[in-house]
């Protein structure tokens, strides 16, 4: 039957003898993506043409130079799987954009969240570190600002650049610490970023935190000098920018001041201390982060799945952990951003404790510690939740 078919006087037999010739006796089918050895026919041999330059399929040329046709099959699984490959990796790289945006928004509405549950205890605590003398306890602190100064200008006193300040930091810290735990996962061989060890996702987060410094610095330093505007201007004398003891000037005319005075390095005073703070302290945040949910986490439990109340004493229990490891470096920041000095962070500590005592390293801890709680808490409920909402609707 075979030869019949070769030798048949039909029009194509001669192009069947000729497509023949040059395969091996036992040629090849192209089925489902591999080759399979297989019986010929002339309406078989006849799809053995040549393909267009650039195709996943051999010519035939390399089929006869082929010594076997598992030769032939594992050369054509591998471009595929190659094809493949690229594929994943495109698509990889959408995920990790995709990723990376759903952090940056979730960070900010976390940031946004935590700064209005926290802010008067934070305006509290910069008071405290800049004014020891005045504020020698909270309750001291809190009467004064709030007979003074009332509510709004008082407790809530820069809450705009606290929001810019959280928002900006948390959004990139978020979106950084993302990018981070990925980085480290590959570096170590993890496969999932959900089994790095706390130790892992620690170093991440201090990580995440060189970048994110550089958006807060500046916003750090308009919020101290707006929290302490008017113990300043008591100190100094005088009243050009406020008046009646309660300070008018505002976060853009104090920006333009400060660029139109020391220009761009006004800015960015106290950027030493922000890189000693946040870079341990990120360690140590994200590290009792994920410790606290792992052991909130049942057997068997993904430590995303322990609920919004543990979730939120997690994210406190970071925080405390956080601002108890920094808060020195916080009080020497806070010193030279509101001051405007322009020495260097040992120094500073140096004449800090001179003239002060070494507590005065600690000087505001209370309401720190207290405002930190809800406002870590509420910071992580925020970020957790509306990411995982997000990442439901994509």
């Amino acid at each position: 039957m075979y030869e019949q078919e070769q030798t048949s006087s039909s029009p194509s037999s001669s192009v069947g003898r000729e497509v023949a010739a040059q395969v091996p006796k036992t040629p090849l089918c192209l089925i489902s993506n591999e080759l399979k050895p297989s019986r010929p026919s002339v309406s078989e041999t006849c799809f053995l043409t040549p393909p267009v330059q650039g195709s996943i399929f051999p010519n035939p040329k390399d089929i006869t130079s082929t010594s076997s046709p598992l030769g032939v099959t594992a050369k054509v699984n591998q471009v595929i799987s190659d094809m493949r490959g690229s594929n994943t990796n495109d698509n990889g790289t959408a995920q990790n954009s995709k990723d990376s945006i759903i952090d940056f928004v979730a960070g900010s509405l976390g940031a946004a969240t935590s700064v209005y549950v926290g802010q008067p205890l934070d305006t509290l605590k910069v008071k405290m570190q800049t004014f020891p003398e005045k504020y020698p306890n909270l309750g001291i602190c809190f009467r004064e600002t709030l007979r003074k100064e009332g509510v709004v200008r008082g407790l809530y006193a820069g809450t705009v650049p606290s929001l810019a300040a959280n928002m900006a930091e948390n959004s990139i810290l978020f979106a950084a610490y993302g990018v981070c735990q990925k980085s480290v996962a590959n570096l170590i061989g993890v496969r999932k970023v959900s089994d790095l060890s706390v130790t892992a996702n620690g170093f991440s987060g201090s990580f995440a935190a060189f970048f994110a410094s550089f958006a807060l610095c500046p916003t750090e330093l308009i919020k101290c000098r707006l929290q302490a505007m008017r113990e300043s201007q008591e100190k100094t004398g005088s009243n050009a920018v406020g008046g009646a003891g309660k300070p008018k000037i505002g976060p853009f005319a104090l920006t333009k001041q400060i660029l139109k005075q020391d220009g761009i390095q006004g800015m960015f005073r106290g950027l030493a201390p922000t890189f000693m703070r946040e870079m341990p302290g990120y360690f140590c945040f994200f590290f009792a982060y994920e410790f606290s949910r792992e052991l909130f986490a049942q057997p068997g439990q993904a430590k995303d799945e322990i609920g919004p109340l543990k979730t939120i004493i997690s994210g406190g229990l970071a925080g405390t952990t956080l601002w108890t490891v920094i808060f020195p470096a916080d009080v020497i920041k806070s010193r030279q951003q509101v001051s405007g000095v322009s020495e260097s962070m040992l120094k500073t500590a140096k004449d800090l404790v001179r003239k002060d005592g070494a507590l005065a390293l600690y000087n505001g801890l209370t309401p720190t510690l207290i405002r930190t709680f809800p406002a870590t808490g509420a910071l992580f409920f925020a970020f957790e939740y509306s990411k995982k909402f997000m990442q439901s609707l994509s």
